[in-house]
């Protein structure tokens, strides 16, 4: 049963309002979408996606696991140097629902010095799963770190989802300012090789641009 939404709901956003879910666009002309990787850096797969982005001169932010970018720092260099932004994705991708308040934050500090070692700069997170307790969210906002949630998932980790009507959702559920997740991980490489270049083209044509955060 699918039970995970494409769009986030209005109550989560209003009950949560620190935490960032979508950009509001200034200008009433403005057509911006805000792209998000979480899971990376992978070989194959995130220099598959940085030269996807560059066919439409997209802009992404890459939320990293610590472990993976300490496995592969050149491939986070990469993305830095085609302009995108990093951000903290905790070192071994944990929900802040099932471990302690102590653990969670030890282990976003891990991933926090891992990005320091690189001599990379972030004030991003995003808490995998969506998942963290109040108390955690409370610790990483009073330290200048924000949270970065999202309004849309496109759910390209669903293996047994068809790709094509992912593609269809997560259209349907973009506006202007949305934050929207795609992973760039083995699990969701398939979908996510149907979905992000259809993706790009739509909103393109329509006179989008793509920002990083």
């Amino acid at each position: 049963m699918e039970i995970v939404p494409h769009q986030t709901p209005l109550w989560l956003k209003q009950l949560y309002p620190k935490r960032i879910w979508s950009f509001e666009t200034t200008k009433q002309k403005e057509k911006t979408i805000y792209l998000t990787f979480d899971d990376g850096p992978i070989p194959k797969i995130t220099p598959w996606v940085l030269a996807t982005l560059q066919k439409y001169n997209a802009q992404a932010s890459f939320f990293c696991i610590g472990e993976n970018l300490q496995k592969h720092s050149k491939i986070a260099q990469q993305v830095i140097a085609a302009g995108h932004s990093l951000g903290n994705h905790t070192q071994h991708h944990v929900s802040g629902w099932k471990i302690g308040f102590n653990k969670y934050i030890e282990d976003f500090e891990l991933a926090q010095k891992e990005f320091e070692k690189q001599d990379f700069e972030t004030k991003l997170f995003r808490p995998p799963y969506g998942k963290i307790t109040t108390k955690q969210a409370s610790f990483l906002l009073q330290k200048k770190i924000k949270i970065i949630m999202w309004d849309v998932l496109t759910k390209d980790y669903a293996k047994h989802l068809n790709p094509k009507e992912l593609l269809e959702k997560s259209i349907l559920a973009t506006s202007s300012g949305s934050i929207v997740v795609f992973h760039d991980s083995e699990k969701a490489y398939r979908n996510l090789q149907y979905i992000l270049p259809k993706y790009l083209a739509h909103f393109s044509k329509l006179g989008y641009q793509f920002k990083a955060i």
